[in-house]
């Protein structure tokens, strides 16, 4: 037989919420659920409602944009222990990419509402939930920097 883990023990695994206490991690268990994407499921578009955060679990995550006369290109590639979705956190709550499952995956999603409420309770776990986050905003500005400058930049700049 297999042990079924509940939600606070998976969080408690998971390396972007595995050093909070017992207590912020069952906070966070009640605005959780476990889901599944198959291989080229569509997660969220660009433009959408910014409803939910995920903490993969396994599989594989592309970011995504449209780029004009370039179709969809990969900004960045999200992967188990990683995190997707940051845009749940700032107003007016809209995805600022597209997020396509590469392979099965499985995650840990959150209730954006449920938990912005849980912060605005208690903002010791909004501060830390907020320096978890500030890294990946940071990380995800920089991999679309990088991949517009490549997509846009100067051919010959490297040649001269």
């Amino acid at each position: 037989m297999v042990a079924v883990k509940n939600l606070p023990a998976l969080l408690a695994e998971h390396a972007f919420t595995q050093d909070l206490d017992a207590d912020a991690l069952a906070v966070l268990a009640g605005c959780a659920q476990n889901v599944r994407f198959r291989p080229d499921q569509s997660i969220f578009r660009e433009g959408g409602r910014a409803d939910w955060f995920y903490l993969l679990r396994r599989g594989t995550v592309a970011l995504e944009m449209p780029i004009p006369g370039r179709g969809r290109t990969t900004i960045q590639t999200i992967r188990q222990g990683d995190i997707l979705g940051v845009s749940w956190l700032f107003p007016p709550y809209r995805w600022n990419f597209d997020a396509r499952a590469v392979t099965e995956t499985g995650a840990i999603a959150f209730d954006a509402a449920c938990l912005r409420g849980k912060c605005d309770a208690d903002p010791a776990l909004g501060y830390a939930l907020m320096r978890r986050f500030a890294p990946y905003v940071s990380q995800r500005l920089q991999a679309a920097r990088l991949q517009l400058a490549d997509l846009y930049g100067d051919p010959n700049a490297a040649a001269g």
